[in-house]
């Protein structure tokens, strides 16, 4: 295990400083976009505008044949655009693959003071950080890269779940974690073709009365337990906590379903891999106007944040408290980027 006082100390020499601190970004929605695509690049700089945090994706929907064009897609889009506030990341293949060592060098090398984050797919324990990390740092210092670039890893296979505490944990690079439902339903062998989102088969049934004709049968959610287990590995260790993808762009409804849960669970956004998907993540992940007018109403009345006061017939307290802050400090993030919200928010 390293030693405590080694953990914030560049893993290469002329590496710069690992991060004490994250920084603090909005990053609702995570949207996916296909580099080795011309007509798709074109439309980064009014996609910055729209979205929190545009990704370059070069593993899973690239075909092996266009894995060189998404790289330097990737690259090109760097070069071509500035993205302030917008977060840009890149999914790069998994440690396994043919590609991933050239995705990495090749990023790192030409672009890397652009990149916040490298999304690292499949990562089944800390060792995977552990070497990303390393080679981060010694290309970091060969090309003159002056800020720490983030590692975000994918929750996508059975032995990763069991280690999540550790991946969590595994370096002061890591920004946060993302379920990966299709990769990690396969690796845990469960019977379902679904990309994310619930099934009409996985449910309860009504206690028998009696009547069996009437018994109702309540779906449930495939993913709690997965993603209440990521939400705490992440809390405690910092960082933050992501649903992935939903796959089914025909139905916005369930897509807004899940998310919603992730969002009530601890999750800060989601993966949009679709157009259609970045106006229902920057819904569901931006706070409720009148939770968050209540929220104002808590931290106005107990401003020491100790004590008990009444409001509205409900009892308040140090812990409601706490969460009321929880509310206010996201609703502060999104009202400094959305003017609407800010109105509607009171602040």
């Amino acid at each position: 295990m390293k030693l405590p006082s080694k953990f914030y100390k560049p893993l290469a020499i002329g590496a710069p400083e690992p991060m004490r601190e994250p920084p603090v970004r909005l990053e609702r929605m995570i949207h996916f976009m296909p580099p080795h695509i011309e007509k798709l690049r074109a439309k980064v700089p009014d996609l910055i505008s729209k979205v929190d945090v545009v990704l370059g994706n070069l593993e899973d929907a690239i075909p092996a044949d266009a894995k060189e064009a998404a790289r330097a897609g990737f690259i090109s889009m760097a070069r071509d655009n500035e993205f302030g506030e917008t977060g840009f990341w890149t999914r790069i293949n998994s440690l396994n693959s043919p590609w991933v060592l050239d995705d990495i060098i090749e990023i790192v090398t030409k672009v890397g003071n652009k990149v916040d984050v490298i999304m690292l797919p499949m990562v089944d324990g800390a060792w995977d950080i552990h070497y990303l990390d390393q080679l981060l740092a010694q290309l970091e210092a060969t090309s003159g890269v002056t800020r720490p670039i983030q590692i975000h890893a994918i929750l996508e296979t059975a032995e990763g779940v069991q280690n999540v505490e550790e991946i969590a944990s595994a370096s002061p690079r890591m920004h946060g974690i993302s379920l990966g439902p299709a990769d990690l339903a396969a690796s845990r062998g469960m019977k379902t073709t679904r990309v994310g989102g619930g099934h009409p088969g996985y449910g309860v049934l009504q206690d028998d009365a009696g009547d069996k004709s009437a018994r109702a049968f309540y779906q449930q959610d495939l993913w709690h337990y997965t993603v209440a287990k990521m939400v705490d590995a992440c809390a405690a260790n910092n960082i933050k906590a992501f649903y992935g993808p939903f796959g089914d762009f025909s139905d916005p409804e369930a897509c807004e379903s899940q998310f919603r849960n992730a969002f009530l669970q601890g999750c800060l956004g989601a993966w949009s891999l679709h157009p259609t998907q970045i106006d229902i993540a920057k819904q569901v992940f931006s706070p409720d106007a009148g939770e968050v007018r209540f929220a104002l109403r808590i931290l106005e009345a107990m401003p020491d944040g100790t004590g008990a006061v009444l409001i509205d017939g409900k009892m308040q307290d140090d812990a409601t408290w706490k969460q009321a802050k929880v509310i206010v400090d996201l609703a502060r993030l999104v009202a400094a980027k959305d003017p609407e919200l800010a109105t509607e928010y009171g602040l």
